[in-house]
């Protein structure tokens, strides 16, 4: 684990829906160059989490700091010029534009009046390149690529700029196996370029693939805090459903990755290959979702 100073950090963050209480006292921080998993059940106060990193709500109490400097995230668009983008879950891509006008959807680059369009098809080149990402065409319509490519898309996206935190909110959800690898070793390679991650996600296996920390949510409190390389499935699951495990349950299983292939769409010995070789080695009392 990391001993630098985190890029961004969460003080106490607290917040309301009317009567009901979102976010109790929650702190967060994260480094560059590490993948945070935010887990919890429906309910737990994940996207409310969410939606304030992104700037998308101002919450009741607590600090938001940004490199050591106090911050008030009243907008997405400040979110974004402090160095922090946000994927959300429904990804926000326009179907019948192809992935170039998605990429630049709003901050188009110019020349003079005129969109310079090869400026654009170079720099989604360059973008996309850094991720490894594959697409047919970058001219192809949104609405003929996979679902893996879609999120590249998104996540390329939101590095327009050069943040230094990426939020991804499930980014995994309704994805196949062979899409789900791809989605992590995107992940993986955001985080090695040097970016803070935060991995919102209800997928152990996902989380065990790629996390370097691992934060636990339960009814709007932070519930437990572990490292991802060295802590139990029981205890992870423990401290996401608020029952302990039945005694002898999961015989002291670490979360130590993987390296095993076999895992379709992963190349052999990757992380994500991992990922689907956890899954399958789950205590039989672990919950599917």
């Amino acid at each position: 684990m990391t001993t630098d100073p985190p890029v961004l950090s969460l003080r106490g963050i607290t917040h309301s829906f009317g009567a009901v209480r979102a976010l109790i006292d929650v702190d967060l921080d994260v480094h560059a160059r590490e993948v945070v998993a935010v887990v919890g059940d429906n309910g737990a106060g994940k996207s409310t989490l969410v939606a304030v990193m992104a700037g998308a709500l101002v919450p009741d109490a607590g600090e938001v700091v940004v490199d050591g400097q106090e911050v008030r995230l009243s907008s997405p668009g400040l979110a974004r010029q402090l160095g922090i983008a946000t994927v959300f879950q429904d990804l926000a891509l326009c179907e019948d534009l192809d992935v170039v006008e998605n990429l630049f959807l709003g901050q188009e680059l110019r020349r003079g009046v005129l969109l310079d369009e090869v400026g654009m098809e170079r720099e989604a080149w360059n973008l996309l390149g850094k991720l490894a990402a594959r697409v047919p065409s970058l001219r192809a319509a949104t609405s003929t690529l996979s679902g893996g490519q879609r999120q590249a898309v998104a996540i390329a996206r939101a590095l327009l700029g050069e943040p230094r935190v990426l939020v991804l909110d499930e980014r995994t959800a309704a994805l196949g196996v062979t899409q789900t690898a791809e989605v992590l070793t995107l992940i993986e390679r955001v985080r090695d370029r040097g970016y803070g991650v935060v991995l919102v996600s209800q997928n152990m296996a996902d989380v065990q693939a790629v996390a370097d920390r691992v934060v636990v949510l339960r009814r709007g409190r932070l519930n437990g805090e572990f490292d991802a390389e060295t802590a139990r499935y029981e205890d992870i699951i423990a401290a996401v459903t608020g029952v302990s495990p039945p005694r002898g349950a999961g015989g002291g299983s670490s979360w130590a990755r993987s390296t095993s292939s076999g895992s379709p769409g992963a190349p052999p010995g990757s992380k994500a290959s991992g990922a689907t070789a956890a899954w399958a080695r789950r205590p039989s009392w672990w919950p599917l979702s």
